[in-house]
């Protein structure tokens, strides 16, 4: 049912496509007829009966657009194409395979099997390869060849270029090349494939890679299908490819002349039709123009053989590594053909000339496009079939396509065979651990080139949701590390002489594999290594031993610090937190029953409470000396949950009484924090700091320092900083006795953010905001109670620390989160919540000189448990020495994340005004790359802005940190509301974070009927709209979220109807604005609308709790102001709207040389 105002719709005028490129007008007439006859065309196989395809048929077939081999303009509409000449003056070239993935037969070998029921079109008397009786392909293939000699051609080798002139070699070739097998104009020895064994259990076959003849089970001319593993022309976990064809039947390819029974037939070769020989004196045409300047071809076909790197040995037989972007003619099935992402192009390979006549660019992506339509098997780095070409698109007259937020981040094309398993968990997460490149510069100087960020989003300790698959734990003990660098073994690593050593991924030292590594203690029986967790998934845990513990696993504590002075009295947060502590008791992690817990409450003096009295009634302790505070009776203040769960209960249904009365407006939170700190540094645990007043007494005392006159200046970062040492001086040494400080702030007046929230940023904590908190409110208690009971029943890490160990070359630079840095690499984290996350910069101490990269991430922690654990989340990405590679894999979620937290750091430390600058700046700078040196527009100034595909939106994820409360300029804000988005942004995952910087938006009232009911994937939401104030219309209902908070903005020309069916008031002017909870009514609409704010409130993986706030059109300013400010594509002062911030950007990439 759709509750809108009758209106009358406008037309826009029909717009006439554009013409495509390479089409005439008879063939785009055709394909509107025929939508599908291009298509069949393609994939039709020649000579087949009752099929067209094969050589074109002659008269008056008009062919397809080819680009010209020889500089000529390309033919009229109408003109036919005669014959082409031979490329070698007339003398006959040496037959090759048409199809790509046909081998030439061995010496000796059997003859491919020819297939009676397959024809070949006829070809004219005296043309090459016509035969009067039927011939095997091998004896074709000797017949033709002795041809070929006869006429002065030397065995085996490439026939001269046009005119028969041998071409010179290019400077640019090593001399080492020109006497390899298959370089220009040298002879290229058969060799037959290596025949290699069955591979071990779990290992799969790799491309290129031979079976063992004579076994059924594993010959894929005896079963339909492929082999096991994957077969050349296929990638790992990938679907079954297009058989690819030679270029020219590809681009030339029209309908074939009638068949004839008594021709030749074709051979057979994994169900492709191959021909035996070229028909008539339609040669076949060279796949590149004769500008070329070498030609390489792979020795062997008996595996895949990475490229020349620098620094590492060329084998004997090795192919050489082709520039990026070009290929042989000629090929093997599994050969890298397309871009090379994987390895670094050789130093004298990366100054390759044009092609003759045109520009280097034009080739270039005349080269790849060819090369994607040719559809070869997997290689290094991005040569796979999953991988896309650079995708450029416009930005500037076009909406937004938000809905790409939602895609995951740009594919991993790793090299065929990079794990030792095959697994489809082999690679990290996302969720856990994503790059901001998903193919890494081979040397800084591409990196700098590029000006892309490089770095690391890591969420170790996610939440595991209904549906999710947990962490695989290692129970037995056995954890298989390299000696040099200390890296676990993974996916990633090798084994060697016969699986006895395996060869660390990073350091790439050997080591030697545990004897018990196959081995089960438990059951006293052998075990396949290939199905160890540690070999199969990158996100792994294992149980640690006693080595990797300095001391045993202490039990879980929680020690709740909360104010009772009279301003937290009167908001009611003393009652509330009471509540909810004593409701939250059975869901605090308690295993093995040795939770502890303890209370200490404080104003003017610090009350401590005995609850191991064998009279089960609490016993209250006071102690007045704030100079020196001590622990009275220090063994009774923190008792086990299990043991003395009456007397805390009895504690908490009292403590809002006992100080109901009190008109105390000190707080000692400083001396309180000492004290709570000798309590528990002993064991360690959580602070959970409960405050709602200024600190004013003591240590650690503040004062209300916010002055309206610095909002919106220079000096106002300084209202962002701590104003006192103490607090981080104490953070210290909490960290130092894994102890962790949660703040929970709340009060109407200034409760100083900035300063406070230094106690969770370095002791591995969390803070909570509640400005305007009153539990007279239910929606404000509501909030409170849930995300209070929500985190402590939290099943977290205690005692941990961290490390990230990259491969040789990489550094960790810089780290942004809540943590205490120990030393250059190691983070101290004496708690780690669940959901938060931590970025990580990343550098280079040299150049890359391997295919692949990886990171692994170790976090030593106790469970709750008790459990001493190491989980570990290993990253695999590949090396590029391609700029446009760059631009392909990177991740703009993963970037916005790291811009966010560097924007931060400097914003806090620096002046707000440096971090909206950095923000541009750095999207200029992306920019102003790509059309540098991406683009046809290199040069000069440009109508619009481009960039890839994948990173379309991230002018609108900056523009969106731009105008966040964190960071927008002006003088309306208050330091604590921005210190806390500040701490959000910081924190926050990337599945949060989004949101938070970018939210979603939604039309209800003309939703769809299926949105807000229950289907396959749960609730169904409807589509998300472009944050732009253009979306609203008159008499709708709208909704807002930003993972914050909700809104539900409602015109003031609202029907009555939706007014009834939502909130059950008659009108519009009988709806309550403001912060309200919707009310559940019988109707369908009320129904699916309180089922989509429950999923909003649900589906992510956090503790917070959104607040429902109902904005009227025509209702309070500050909330309608508060609600517009989140449609960041408006303009908004003194912010540009989304496309004046995109002409902004034009204009300074066109200004600036990049």
């Amino acid at each position: 049912m759709a509750y809108s105002q009758p209106s009358t719709p406008t037309m826009r005028p029909a717009q006439a496509a554009p013409p495509r490129p390479g089409f005439r007008p008879q063939q785009q007439q055709q394909q509107q007829q025929f939508p599908y006859a291009q298509q069949q065309t393609n994939i039709s196989r020649p000579g087949t009966p009752g099929q067209q395809g094969g050589l074109p048929q002659p008269g008056n077939q008009t062919m397809g657009f080819r680009p010209p081999m020889n500089g000529q303009h390309p033919p009229s509409p109408g003109q036919n194409f005669g014959p082409r000449p031979p490329i070698n003056g007339g003398m006959p070239r040496p037959p090759f395979p048409q199809d790509q993935n046909q081998r030439r037969p061995s010496a000796g070998g059997p003859s491919l099997p020819s297939s009676p029921s397959i024809q070949r079109p006829p070809m004219p008397n005296g043309a090459i390869g016509s035969h009067s009786n039927q011939q095997s392909p091998l004896q074709q293939q000797q017949q033709l060849q002795q041809q070929y000699v006869q006429q002065g051609g030397a065995p085996l080798q490439r026939p001269p270029p046009i005119g028969g002139a041998q071409r010179a070699p290019s400077p640019m070739i090593r001399p080492s090349t020109l006497s390899q097998p298959g370089s220009p104009g040298m002879v290229r020895p058969y060799q037959s494939p290596q025949i290699q064994a069955r591979p071990p259990p779990g290992q799969f076959v790799g491309q290129g890679q031979q079976i063992v003849p004579g076994s059924p089970a594993m010959n894929p001319m005896v079963h339909n299908g492929p082999p096991n593993g994957p077969m050349p022309g296929y990638g790992q976990n990938q679907s079954q490819p297009p058989t690819p064809k030679m270029l020219h039947q590809q681009q030339y390819q029209q309908q074939p002349p009638p068949q004839d029974p008594n021709a030749p037939t074709l051979g057979v070769m994994n169900g492709v039709p191959t021909p035996t020989a070229h028909s008539g004196a339609h040669k076949p045409k060279r796949m590149y123009p004769q500008g070329m300047d070498s030609y390489q071809e792979p020795a062997s076909n008996s595996g895949f053989q990475p490229a020349n790197i620098p620094g590492i040995p060329s084998q004997p037989g090795q192919n050489q590594s082709q520039p990026s972007g070009q290929g042989s003619q000629f090929f093997s099935p599994g050969e890298n053909q397309g871009p090379n992402f994987g390895q670094p192009v050789p130093p004298f390979q990366q100054g390759l000339q044009p092609l003759a006549g045109q520009p280097l660019q034009q080739n270039v992506n005349q080269l790849t496009n060819q090369m994607g339509a040719m559809n070869v098997g997997p290689g290094y780095g991005f040569n796979s079939q999953s991988s896309s070409p650079l995708s450029t698109v416009a930005l500037m007259g076009v909406a937004p396509k938000i809905l790409d937020l939602e895609t995951p981040p740009p594919a991993i094309n790793l090299p065929a065979n990079s794990s030792i398993t095959d697994s489809p968990h082999a690679n990290c997460d996302p969720s856990y651990k994503r790059s901001t490149l998903n193919a890494i510069p081979a040397n800084s100087q591409l990196l700098q080139k590029s000006r892309l960020p490089f770095g690391l989003v890591i969420t170790p300790y996610r939440s595991v949701k209904e549906g999710d698959e947990p962490v695989p734990v290692v129970s037995d003990s056995i954890i298989a590390r390299c000696r040099r660098c200390r890296t676990y073994i993974n996916p990633f690593v090798k084994f060697v002489e016969g699986g006895q050593r395996w060869k660390c991924n990073m350091c790439f030292t050997l080591n030697e594999v545990p004897s018990s590594f196959d081995y089960d203690s438990l059951t006293q029986q052998p075990v396949d290594r290939w199905q160890r967790k540690e070999l199969n998934h990158a996100v792994v845990e294992y149980i640690a031993p006693a080595e990797y513990m300095v001391r045993p696993p202490q039990p879980l504590v929680y020690l709740f610090l909360i104010d009772v002075s009279y301003p937290a009295i009167q908001c009611g947060m003393v009652a509330t937190a009471a509540t909810t502590i004593l409701e939250s008791l059975d869901r605090i992690p308690n295993d093995e029953g040795r939770t502890k817990i303890g209370i200490i409450t404080v104003d003017s003096s610090i009350h401590f409470y005995n609850l191991n009295n064998v009279s089960q009634e609490p016993q209250m302790l006071v102690v007045s000396d704030l100079e020196d505070p001590f622990l009275p009776q220090p063994q009774d203040l923190l008792c086990n949950l299990k043991e003395c769960r009456s007397t805390l209960e009895a504690l908490l249904n009292r403590m809002s009484d006992m100080f109901k009365d009190t008109q105390n407006v000190g707080n000692a939170l400083g001396p309180a924090l000492q004290a709570a700190y000798k309590m528990v540094s002993p064991i360690g645990g959580k602070i959970l700091c409960l405050q709602a007043s200024l600190p004013n007494l003591e240590a650690g005392a503040l004062k209300a320092r916010e002055d309206p006159k610095l909002l919106g200046t220079a000096k106002e970062s300084t209202l962002l900083q701590a104003a006192s040492s103490f607090y981080k001086s104490l953070a210290v040494e909490c960290s130092k006795s894994q102890v962790c400080v949660d703040m929970f702030l709340f009060g109407s007046q200034y409760s100083d953010v900035a300063t406070l929230s230094c106690l969770p940023r370095y002791t591995g904590g969390s803070t909570f905001f509640y400005p305007a908190f009153t539990a007279a409110k239910s929606e404000d208690a509501l909030k409170f109670a849930h995300e209070l009971a929500e985190f402590v029943a939290q099943r977290i890490a205690l005692e941990a620390v961290m490390r990230v160990r990259a491969s040789k070359g990489l550094r960790m630079s810089a780290f942004y989160g809540n943590f205490f840095v120990r030393s250059t690499d190691l983070l101290s984290l004496p708690n780690v919540p669940r959901d938060q996350s931590y970025s990580i910069e990343v550098s280079y101490e040299d150049n890359l000189t391997i295919p692949i990269v990886c990171f692994q991430t170790a976090l030593l922690h106790t469970s709750s448990s008790g459990e001493r654990r190491i989980r570990v989340l290993t990253l695999a990405l590949p090396v590029t020495n391609a700029l446009s590679d760059l631009f392909i894999s990177a991740d703009q979620v993963a970037i916005a994340t790291l811009l966010a937290n560097k924007a931060v750091e400097r914003g806090m430390n620096s002046k707000l005004d440096d971090a909206r600058d950095a923000l541009t700046n750095k999207c200029v700078d992306i920019l102003g790359v790509y059309k540098t040196h991406l683009t046809a527009s290199s040069s000069g100034a440009t109508p619009n802005l481009q960039i890839s595909d994948n990173l379309k939106l991230l002018p609108l994820l900056t523009l969106g940190m731009l105008k966040h409360v964190a960071l927008r300029g002006g003088s309306q804000i208050p330091s604590d509301l921005r210190s806390y988005a500040m701490h959000l942004l910081s924190t926050l995952p990337s599945q949060c974070l989004i949101p938070y910087i970018h939210p979603k938006f939604y039309s209800l009232h003309n939703m769809p009927e299926n949105c807000g009911t229950i289907g396959g994937n749960g609730i169904e939401m409807p589509m998300p709209m472009n944050l732009s104030s253009e979306r609203l219309e008159r008499g709708g209902l709208f909704m807002l979220e930003d993972s914050q908070n909700i809104f539900l903005w409602i015109s003031r020309d609202a029907v009555p109807q939706l007014c009834m069916d939502l909130f059950g008031v008659p009108n519009y002017e009988s709806i309550r604005g403001g912060k309200t909870t919707l009310p559940s009514l019988e109707s369908d609409f009320n129904q699916r609308v309180n089922l989509i704010v429950g999923k909003t409130r649900e589906m992510r993986r956090s503790s917070y709790y959104p607040q429902l706030y109902v904005i009227k059109e025509d209702g309070d300013p500050a909330l309608r102001l508060w609600f517009l400010s989140h449609l960041i594509e408006d303009r908004a002062e003194p912010i540009m709207s989304y496309h004046q911030y995109l002409g902004h950007l034009k204009d300074k990439v066109n200004g600036g040389s990049f």
